[in-house]
Order: structure tokens, then sequence, then C-alpha cells
């Protein structure tokens, strides 16, 4: 995330597209080596059917929260897939600050995860997801903003919402992992596994919808029309912590 997004931007604009995906394929077969080198003979994992696997889902509390991955996520890629065109049409910088951006964006994230798992630790899952999920919202309809600002402003503000807006998303995910293991520990690479399949499918979703976006709006319009997955996310959160709330409350009436 810190790392190849600027790196790929950086060999695809001095190599092209191609020079991009070969670098990509290099590190692949250079993982796969590490990979058959390193790793113990032997390893097998506990064979699972394909509807043990997809009952899963049906745990209680799962449902929700897989939904609200997959509403951040799809959020959050409204915009990244397309940050290099905010960054050149939208907010009028140079096509060379692209690398930039994205590693500015990725150092937030990196750092975003480190400070949701230590938050998570220390106020519990309940308390770190809404206070990420409030801030997305926020920091893309900023990204939307920024244009409006003095022209004297606007880079160093950009930047300073792309890192801040790399801290919130990446920050959600640790705390959203723990959340999902509390739900069901039993079951944990099952859920952590439906979580991760959620993730992806929120990439896909973003990239398709800024896309649209792109073809009926503009480039201006992707902030907040990403906004708007992660403020459904935290009215699901809201909710589904006020029927948690209800429940011990009827059991105790009941």
């Amino acid at each position: 995330v810190a790392f190849g997004a600027p790196l790929g931007a950086f060999v695809g604009g001095t190599l092209g597209w191609r020079g991009a995906y070969f670098m990509v394929a290099g590190f692949g077969i250079a993982a796969a080596l590490a990979l058959w080198i390193m790793l113990p003979a032997g390893l097998r994992g506990a064979p699972l059917s394909v509807r043990q696997r997809v009952s899963a889902i049906a745990l209680p509390g799962v449902p929700s929260a897989l939904l609200t991955t997959w509403l951040t996520m799809t959020g959050a890629f409204v915009v990244i897939i397309y940050l290099a065109a905010i960054t050149t049409k939208s907010v009028g910088l140079p096509a060379s600050v692209v690398p930039a951006v994205l590693l500015t964006f990725g150092i937030g994230a990196a750092i975003g995860n480190f400070i949701g798992g230590q938050l998570a630790d220390r106020l519990g899952p309940n308390r770190t997801i809404p206070g990420t999920i409030i801030l997305m919202p926020l920091l893309l309809l900023a990204i939307s903003e920024v244009p409006l600002l003095p022209a004297t402003l606007t880079g160093p503000i950009f930047f300073a919402v792309v890192f801040l807006w790399g801290v919130a998303s990446w920050g959600f995910l640790p705390p959203q992992s723990s959340h999902l293991l509390s739900l069901s520990p039993a079951s944990a690479p099952l859920v952590l596994s439906l979580n991760a399949s959620s993730l992806y499918l929120g990439i896909a979703a973003g990239s398709l919808i800024g896309g649209l976006v792109l073809q009926f709006g503009t480039v201006n319009d992707l902030g907040w029309v990403g906004a708007l997955f992660p403020a459904v996310a935290l009215v699901l959160f809201a909710l589904r912590a006020q029927m948690g709330k209800r429940r011990p409350a009827l059991s105790r009436v009941g």
C-alpha cells in the first residue's frame, strides 16, 4: 500500500503500462520462489466444504459486519482508483506529483493500520470502528472541496487530506477484524476470509462506480459520491449497536 502504488505510477510513467506489468510479474516470481524455498513441506489446511465456508455468513452479527466492510471499501476505492485524475484534473497539480500523492496516501494507510490495531487493543473495536468511519465521509467530501480553495492552498491541503484519509480508511481494518473475531472465535479463519472477500468486492464495486461517475459526471464528483458509502456504513453500525443494547434489555424483561 505504501510503496507499491507510487512505484507502479513511477514505472508506468517512465516505461509505460507494459513496464509496470513486467515489474509486477517480476515481484510475483520472486515471491513464489521465496515461498517455495522457505515454507516447510507438508503444510495442510483443514478440509472444509463450500457449504461449510458459506454457512459462516449466517453467523450472528457477521452479515452486517461484512456489509460494513464492503461499504467502507467501496467508498474508498471510488476515489483511490482515480486519485491520479483527481490530482491532475481536479486539484490542478502536475502529473509528476501523482507518485508523491500515492506515497502520501500509502504512508497514511500504514500508520493508520498500526494506530487502528493499537486503539482496538486499548479501547475495543466497538469504540474504534465508529471513530474511523466518521472520518471517512468527511475526508472524502473534503477531497471534492479542495479545488474550491485558493490556488496557493490547494496543494498543501490536498496532501494533508489525502494523508489523513489514508490513516482513517486503513485504521478501520484492524478493529473490524477484531470485531469479527469476537463474533465467532471458533470460526475465525472463515469469517476473516469472508471479510477479505468483502474488501475485494468493495475494491471492484468502487472502481466500477468511480468509472460510472466519470462517465456521467465529473472528476469533482468522485469525492462526494465515495462519501455516501461510509456514511451508510456509519448508519448501519449505529443501528447494529442500538439493536445490541436492546437485546439484553429484552432478555432481562423476559
